[in-house]
């Protein structure tokens, strides 16, 4: 992949050209290579456990609730305490937080947090869980552990698991409105680009009846094929732009519309076919030159292992949320980056999940060049002493501070009483 795809070095529009990259792809044994590789990468430890002098016991691990507000709270047998907040699908998932992972974290010292994340997937058949439901709860969970983690160490969520290598994060703001008229949906991207001092842009393409039960309903015919290059049109070639699917397309419908993006200079189609349809997705990459990105609703290393080592993508994008936290998403993008590619995680949501994506962003040294926003708008009343927490100049200062680096208003948190049943 060039750098260009990166945003590291070249400029944001270069070009990806896919063909023969990589010397000797396609040789019998390339791919088995390939997997041996990541598998070795896949073992390789995240958190910094040389940073800790002594086993950090876990106590206790609770959830917490206060109307559709659910907190995670974490502590240490001497006292050390963490809280996270949990994504809005706690309110359907918080069985699994209680029942099938938070018993097997108690007692276990938080230092082994990258073995207890692989083992608590075996413990009670929890892997039969995997998707959204077991990751969404297992995300909270250990986002709370690193708090507390940092707290005792005194160093940031992303120094415990990394070197910083992005302490300003570039974003680009996120818009929707697929089911909206072409002249609404173009309003409304101006508002939402002017809101912000944002230097990037993600479009959605395509149509998802997210908001209706009807089964034939259909968006603005032909909406796509002039919404691509009105854009360009209206931002000029110095707005970087990129593409989301959502999975929607066939494979000949997703390559006719990456064509479309090529010609009017998008950095990288996310999600051109449905994301568990590797044939399609290694179809549709191989056919274009923009970059193809892939891996929110993923929840399996062996699926990202496929994906990389066929060459079947360019852009990893696990979520922290759903893929089960920000060690996992570690791991993934080392993966990517032992052949070259770029992460740029997904961004969910939740309370704080600006906060959380941007502390994982800081320490990904092959990170992409703008990562997901949708606003800082927040129910959970906080402090930051480090950061300002606004876009300035295209990008968000992250915390320096321990742990996730806010302080969550003590008074909100004493609102919310423990989960039971």
């Amino acid at each position: 992949m060039t750098a260009g795809a990166t945003g590291l070095a070249a400029p944001w529009f270069a070009r990806t050209t896919r063909g023969g990259e990589q010397a000797g792809r396609g040789r019998p044994g390339e791919a088995e290579a390939r997997r041996a590789q990541l598998d070795e990468v896949l073992r390789q430890p995240v958190l910094k456990r040389e940073l800790f002098r002594g086993p950090i016991i876990l106590e206790s691990v609770e959830l917490l609730r206060w109307e559709n507000s659910y907190l995670c709270r974490v502590r240490s047998a001497d006292g050390a305490e963490g809280i996270s907040v949990a994504h809005s699908g706690m309110r359907t998932l918080y069985p699994i937080f209680l029942h099938n992972l938070a018993p097997f974290f108690v007692g276990k010292d938080a230092r082994e947090l990258d073995r207890i994340l692989e083992k608590v997937l075996v413990y009670g058949f929890n892997f039969r869980y995997q998707g959204i439901a077991l990751g969404l709860p297992l995300a909270t969970i250990e986002f709370a552990i690193l708090d507390l983690l940092g707290r005792v160490a005194g160093c940031s969520i992303g120094r415990l698991l990394g070197e910083i290598h992005h302490p300003e994060v570039a974003v680009y703001v996120a818009t929707e409105w697929r089911e909206r008229p072409l002249e609404e949906t173009v309003d409304r991207i101006r508002q939402a680009v002017a809101a912000y001092d944002a230097q990037a842009l993600k479009i959605k393409v395509g149509y998802l009846m997210f908001m209706t039960a009807d089964m034939n309903a259909q968006g603005p015919v032909g909406k796509t094929e002039r919404l691509i290059p009105l854009l360009r049109e209206i931002f000029g070639r110095e707005m970087a732009l990129y593409a989301d699917a959502n999975g929607y397309y066939e494979a000949d419908e997703a390559i006719r519309v990456g064509r479309l993006l090529e010609e009017n200079q998008y950095a990288y189609f996310e999600e051109p076919v449905m994301y568990d349809d590797f044939d399609a997705i290694k179809r549709v990459a191989d056919a274009l030159t923009i970059p193809v990105a892939n891996g929110e609703q993923d929840q399996s290393f062996v699926n990202f292992r496929w994906l990389i080592a066929h060459d079947g993508l360019e852009i990893v994008q696990p979520d922290s949320y759903y893929f089960g936290g920000l060690i996992r998403c570690m791991k993934v993008g080392r993966m990517a980056a032992a052949f070259g590619k770029t992460i740029v995680p997904h961004m969910s949501g939740g309370g704080l999940g600006f906060l959380y994506n941007v502390h994982l962003v800081s320490v990904l040294p092959n990170a992409g060049a703008h990562h997901e926003f949708k606003g800082l708008q927040t129910h959970v009343p906080f402090e930051c002493p480090t950061s300002p927490l606004r876009v300035v100049k295209g990008k968000i200062k992250v915390p320096t501070g321990p742990g996730l680096g806010v302080e969550i208003d003590p008074a909100f948190v004493q609102k919310h009483r423990p989960v039971t049943a």
